[in-house]
């Protein structure tokens, strides 16, 4: 009964802002996911279509079939990530299958038309897939408590305090900081680095202490920190498309977006100094998003003539609506500790207020060769300014000075995608090469994205059987704390897919 009403009163807590432009940046970020052929080629089919995932790249892709079909993609995701923090390296791995990939495409031909085609089109995609995780140990001179005193300088104490003359318990007491629009996230943070012995006031005997100190002192602080997230982003595409004359097609997708990510931080902290009045810390956050949202694509591919394509499309912003949940605990050793803190555990969970995220826009241009029916050569282009990117509302004073920092921190994307096909009668090879440009404009942050591809496919006639590995890396920061605190392990990130697809002509 008390965890059913403590989550009924964290779900009361709306007084809470966040968000940053992490979250901005988790939900704008598309990998190369689809099919076998589309992976295997590196997602460069702009300008050559008939491939169900293509509609991502380009919606007038879809009247480019000759035949109606039907296709399921499954997938194992491998996580390699190298995290490289204060005096140590520790790798981690992970693998996670996944059904990410199912649709059909329905064409319709007329012979007395100027519209040779029409093609309709339903897909599922995961667009990213979030299961991954990685650990970082090492020595560092700043400690937990830089986190608590970043968010409890300026606050008053008396808020910190359990007011128990009314009866008011360490949980209520919590909850209630996280339900005044006054105080929210920031002063529940100050709250458990008071409440745990982590830092104390100036002047402890005056409510109106706005100041602190660090109680957790050391200069070679062994720290422990290690992150789990679970979770995806998908896609579920309309998509409607039309072939006029023999030379042009045009198409439109609406797509319909849905997010599920769950992240689990735990972070260790010991080796303070002999005088330090806390010897061990352990801080654990969990958070919890759902939404979902809407974006839409438009886009035309024409044959030159019998050899070469041309391909452009124009895809919208995402308008993302999310909510998030997050849930804390936090143990120390110190005398000053609180026991009652253990009744702040993941049973406590405050609720955001819903809020909105728009996702920049992109535009791609897209070239093909076509060799008969011996092979292709295709190259894809795309455009993206993260510095578009926003949370909404606007009006809320911590959405607007987020936005600054997204706006000033975040820059244009370029990205460049190669395939190639060669036939051997009934069977096909495939590779593909891709490079994506960082979306900070401190590289340093976020280092640009690198992959390459490879695969192949076998047709029976009637349905095809496709297989690809694709392989990408990049240089990433992982920061423990999402504000508060500046710690972050360099991790490298080796992400790679096995995919296998089969395809039914019908």
């Amino acid at each position: 009964m008390r965890k059913l009403l403590v989550l009924m009163m964290g779900m009361l807590c709306l007084g809470l802002n966040a968000q940053t432009i992490s979250d901005v940046l988790r939900y704008s970020l598309e990998g190369t996911q689809g099919t076998a052929r589309f992976q295997a080629m590196g997602g460069a089919f702009g300008a050559l279509g008939g491939d169900l995932s293509s509609l991502n790249v380009n919606p007038a892709g879809s009247s480019v079939f000759n035949y109606s079909q039907f296709t399921v993609s499954g997938a194992n995701y491998n996580r390699n990530n190298t995290a490289r923090y204060g005096n140590s390296t520790l790798t981690t791995q992970s693998n996670s299958p996944q059904i990410n990939q199912v649709g059909g495409v329905f064409v319709f031909k007329s012979s007395n038309s100027p519209w040779k085609k029409i093609a309709l089109a339903l897909n599922y995609d995961m667009v990213e897939n979030f299961d991954n995780e990685f650990v970082a140990s090492g020595i560092s001179g700043d400690g937990i408590d830089t986190y608590f005193l970043n968010f409890a300088q300026g606050v008053e104490l008396g808020p910190l305090r359990v007011q128990t003359d009314t009866g008011e318990r360490i949980d209520d007491a919590y909850l209630n900081i996280g339900e005044d629009p006054s105080l929210g996230f920031g002063a529940q943070q100050a709250f458990l680095g008071f409440q745990a012995g982590v830092i104390d006031p100036i002047d402890i005997d005056d409510n109106l202490n706005t100041e602190y100190f660090s109680l957790a002192s050391g200069d070679n602080l062994l720290q422990d920190f290690r992150q789990s997230t679970t979770g995806y982003n998908s896609k579920f595409s309309a998509n409607l498309s039309g072939q006029y004359q023999e030379n042009l097609h045009f198409g439109a997708s609406l797509n319909f977006h849905s997010i599920l990510y769950e992240r689990l931080t735990q972070f260790t902290e010991s080796g303070y100094g002999p005088d330090s009045e806390v010897q061990f810390t352990t801080f654990d956050n969990l958070l919890l998003t759902q939404g979902d949202g809407f974006s839409f694509s438009l886009g035309a591919i024409a044959r030159v003539n019998d050899n070469i394509r041309i391909g452009g499309s124009y895809q919208s912003p995402t308008w993302y609506r999310l909510t998030d949940e997050i849930s804390q605990r936090i143990r120390t050793d110190a005398d000053a500790a609180n026991p009652n803190l253990n009744f702040i555990d993941f049973n406590l969970i405050n609720v955001f207020p819903t809020y909105r995220i728009k996702t920049p826009g992109k535009i791609s241009g897209s070239a093909a060769i076509i060799f008969g029916k011996e092979g292709l050569l295709s190259f894809d282009y795309g455009y993206q300014d993260f510095s578009e990117a926003q949370l909404r509302p606007t009006t809320d004073a911590n959405f607007a000075a987020e936005n600054d920092v997204i706006s000033n921190q975040l820059g244009a994307v370029n990205s460049y995608r190669f395939g190639g096909e060669y036939r051997i009668e009934r069977v096909s090879l495939r590779g593909g090469y891709r490079i994506e440009e960082s979306p900070y404009e401190n590289t340093n942050l976020i280092g640009d994205l690198e992959g390459f591809s490879a695969g192949i496919g076998y047709d029976f006639g009637g349905s095809r059987l496709d297989v690809a590995y694709s392989r990408t890396e990049q240089d990433v920061n992982e920061f423990f704390f999402d504000a508060g605190a500046d710690n972050a392990a360099l991790v490298n990130r080796v992400n790679s897919n096995i995919v296998l697809s089969y395809t039914l002509k019908f």
